[in-house]
Order: structure tokens, then sequence, then C-alpha cells
């Protein structure tokens, strides 16, 4: 997938997932397409608001429902909390606006589905099925009232309203015209391919081959570097001048924003039988793996890692920061419920000047230096046995029946033979090893397999490359792939006209979204 658009990726998710339209919540009726008649902030009980129209929280807890069952269908590990961290739920509102907008549009030019039509969905739809496969009008009415809790009149319209949404990006995806010169020009850039292999030569392979610098060797390079000292202090005062911090763990029990005294009220009992319990006891994070509801922390037996005061309220902060190493909070109210806080470790706070550390960090750059130095000079020595005819896997094999650290995602500590997969000339990366555009401008200057000849500086590293095959387009493949390229182009072009027609709707009106309901109801994307 190397050189896909990520947003054209969501834009083409989002034409397939509205393709299956019974699967899309609307709320009953409509307020019509208004230009810029939204409300200046959605009510609590809306996920957003699309030109006046409410979507309501529980489209959204559906659909959401729906994104994280698929992607779990597909053997994925993947929690709420790190889909959140994606914005995979910011991903989901989206596609529910997008739609909200569809179907405004499609109302506004008159566009709606027959009756036969929509009877014929209905029908298809396997809920509604019978044992033997049959559309039953009883088992319909069961599934709406106990799964869909709607009645047939609110999923009729519903229903009604999604298919017209559809019908309404039939229209504009109609206008996706593809000419023979557009189809031959995605050949010409597709056609042109080439394969590396590549090793990489980093600094911090030959760290500890550098030793620690003599004083007047230090004091040297401190004369010469006295600018680069000065910006890498400058560029990390958050190490060095630190606030005080706790490394903490929490037990979360939910509130809701809307809660009641009563609810409270039993929040607060269930921390201080759930602290009595650790009192007695039991270890924190077992108690937080079982009973907390912070999504974000529950499966790290509470961890929160290192927390700055100003990050949290001040309540919570209060009660955490009085703590010593070691001990547990008495439950803390804030508006994301009822908090227990453990404190693991605490640090002073740090405010060293740059005289303070000046030695430190001319010692690091010291080595640092040495480090690229050396590494440059494998890099030489390597592209120079390289032009000899002895190839980069035979330079820097791989154990057998072992792939190289870079693709096991794993710290390099020595360069390996790493070969891509084929890309094309049309960005400035290379597959596994990211932006190089001096790398790439060589590979597809070369005509054929044969050795770059010269060392690429990649990020902080070098690297030694080789072609080892390399495909240009001719009349003979455009002929065999025509149908293909031009079945992508015009996808493409889909794509674009859908992304353009969402893009004019949101201009032309108003999209007020809720993040504070989303929060509410899937828990804040970082509790505390």
């Amino acid at each position: 997938m190397d050189g896909l658009n990520p947003r054209k990726v969501i834009s083409l998710l989002f034409i397939i997932g509205i393709a299956v339209v019974f699967t899309l919540q609307f709320g009953p009726g409509s307020s019509g397409f208004g230009r810029g008649g939204g409300a200046a902030r959605a009510a609590p009980s809306a996920a957003a608001v699309v030109n006046g129209k409410e979507i309501p929280l529980r489209d959204f807890s559906m659909a959401w429902a729906r994104q994280m069952n698929f992607l779990r269908s597909q053997g994925s590990p993947i929690t709420e909390q790190l889909a959140r961290n994606f914005h995979l739920d910011q991903q989901v509102l989206e596609r529910l606006v997008n739609a909200e907008l569809l179907a405004q549009a499609a109302e506004q030019h008159g566009i709606a589905p027959s009756d036969e039509e929509l009877r014929t969905l209905i029908h298809q739809n396997a809920d509604f099925h019978d044992k033997d496969g049959n559309f039953d009008f009883d088992r319909y009415q069961q599934v709406l009232r106990d799964f869909y809790r709607k009645t047939p009149t609110e999923y009729e319209a519903e229903l009604r309203r999604s298919l017209s949404a559809q019908k309404m990006l039939d229209v504009v995806r109609t206008g996706a015209v593809v000419s023979d010169d557009e189809v031959h020009a995605r050949y010409e850039k597709d056609g042109n391919q080439a394969k590396l292999a590549f090793a990489r030569f980093l600094p911090t392979m030959y760290a500890d081959k550098v030793a620690a610098p003599t004083a007047q060797q230090l004091a040297d390079f401190s004369k010469a570097h006295e600018k680069e000292i000065k910006d890498y202090y400058d560029a990390n005062k958050f190490v060095y001048q630190q606030p005080e911090r706790i490394r903490a763990r929490q037990i979360l029990v939910k509130l809701a924003p809307d809660a009641t005294a009563e609810q409270k009220a039993q929040a607060k009992a269930r921390a201080e039988a759930l602290r009595k319990e650790i009192a007695g006891g039991k270890d924190f994070a077992a108690v937080a793996k079982a009973s907390s509801e912070d999504p974000g922390s529950k499966d790290k037996g509470g961890d929160l890692g290192w927390i700055e005061r100003g990050s949290w309220e001040p309540t919570l902060a209060d009660a955490a920061f009085a703590l010593k190493a070691g001990e547990v909070s008495q439950p803390v109210e804030t508006k994301f419920g009822v908090h227990l806080v453990k404190v693991d470790e605490k640090q002073a706070a740090q405010d060293k000047k740059l005289e303070d550390v000046k030695g430190e960090i001319a010692t690091t750059l010291y080595k640092q230096d040495k480090a690229k130095e050396l590494a440059k000079a494998d890099a030489d020595k390597a592209l120079a046995s390289l032009k000899g005819g002895k190839s980069l896997k035979e330079q820097f094999p791989v154990a057998e029946g072992q792939q190289p650290a870079l693709l096991r995602f794993e710290t390099e500590t020595k360069p390996e033979a790493v070969e891509t997969d084929s890309f094309t000339s049309a960005g400035e990366s290379v597959p596994h090893l990211g932006p190089a555009p001096a790398l790439v401008k060589a590979a597809f200057a070369a005509n054929t397999a044969q050795p770059l000849n010269e060392v690429f500086p990649v990020g902080e590293g070098f690297v030694v490359a080789q072609v080892v095959d390399r495909q240009k387009p001719d009349a003979a493949g455009f002929e065999k792939r025509k149908d293909e390229l031009r079945s992508q182009a015009h996808q493409a072009k889909q794509i674009e006209l859908t992304e353009s027609f969402l893009k004019s709707l949101r201009k032309s009106g108003t999209v007020v979204t809720n993040t504070e309901a989303i929060d509410s109801l899937l828990g804040p994307a970082s509790a505390g």
C-alpha cells in the first residue's frame, strides 16, 4: 500500500460503507438542507448537528460498536482506547456526518427511492429472514422491536433516508469520466518501477566503539560547537527544567456529566469498597485490571506513566501529589468520575541551567559526531565492495530463516541487507526506509539492475543501495494493463468527486460536533 493517500483510503471505505445503506442509522425526519442554519452548540444527546439536524448519540454508539466488532471479527486485537488514539472515533463520526449531508442534499435535489426499492432492501436483510431464508413479517417486527429498538415506521423512514444518500452519491459518481490520456499517464507513472536492496549505517550502531573524550578534546569540542550545545539544551529543556512529577496508577469509577447526587454517592461508595480491598492486601494493579472503568489504563493495571501536576484537575492533582510513594489516595471526584490514585514513584522538580549541563551535552554531541564518522566510513567501505562485485546480501547477510531487524520492527544493532518491494517514482519514499528523495531519484535514473554509486544520507544515518530490479513502461505492458488501469483511474476520480462534493456541502452548511458527549459515552481519550 505504499504511496496511497490515507484520506483517500478513508474516503474509499466511506463509499464502500454507505453502499450497505441499511447499516447506517439516521434520526427520523429532517429539517431540510439549510445554509448556515446549524445550532451554535450540540445538545447533550447529539453526537453532531448538521444544518440544524441532530445525529443522536445513540446512532454514533451503534456505528462505533459496529466498527469495533468488524475490526475484531478480522482478528484485530485493537482496544477501544487504541482505536481512539488513532482517531477512529472521529472517522466514525465523520462518516455519519457525511451520510447526513448526502441525505440532505438528496432531499434538496428531489432524489428519493421508490417504495419498491425500499421493499427489496428490507426483504434482502438476513436479519428479517426465517430459518429457510425467506422474509418473515412477524420476525421483521420482532427484530425491529427487540434489537433495532424502532417501530417499522421509524426504521423505514431512516432506511429511505439512507437510500436517498446512496442515490445522491451515485449521481455525484456518474460524473467520473476518465480519458485515454489519463489512463496512459497512470501507466507511465505506475509502470515505472524499481526494487532496491539497501543497508543502512546508523550512528547508534557505533556508539559503543567511541571512547569518552579527554579533557582537552572536550574543551576543544565545546569551544568549536557552542551554538550546537546551546541549541541542544534549548531543544531538551523539558529534560533539564522539569516540574515535580509522579508515576501513578489509577482506578476510575465513571460518572456521567449529568450524574445525580445519588449516583455520585454510589460511585464514591464503590471506590471506597475498592480501597478497602487494597488496604486489605490486594494488589492495586490487579484491582485496577478487574474493576477500573478507565479504558486507557485498565488493561495496564491502571498505569498512567509520569504525570505533571498541571495535566490533572487541581482537586485530583492536590490529592495525588500529597501522597508518598506507595500510598493510595482517598476517593477523589472529578468530571470524569471518582478516582483512586496510587503513587509508585516521585521526582522532585529540576531546574538545571546551561552551565550546569554544558559538559554533559558536549560529551553527548562529541560521541554522536564520532559515531557518525564511523558509520560514514563503514558505508564508504561497503559501497567500494559493492562496486567491486560483492552484493549487499553477501556483505551483510541475515541469519537463515529470519528477517532483518528493520522488518521485525526491532532496534538495528548492525547493518543488514534489506530488500524492498517494487515501488514507483510517484513519491519520495523508499519502502521500509521512508523519505529519501535523492535515493529515489538515483534509483529511477538507473536503466538496469546496478549499484548506486554514492552513499546517501537518510535520517540520522547513511544508506548504501543497489537496484535489483528495474521495470519501465512499454506499449505491450500498457495493452495488458489498460483495462485494470482504467478501472483504477475511474475509482480514483469517483473518490476525488466525492471528496469535493462533501467539502462543498460542509462549506455551504454548518456542522457542529459534540466531543464532550462522545467522551461521556466512550470515556475520555486519556482519562485524567
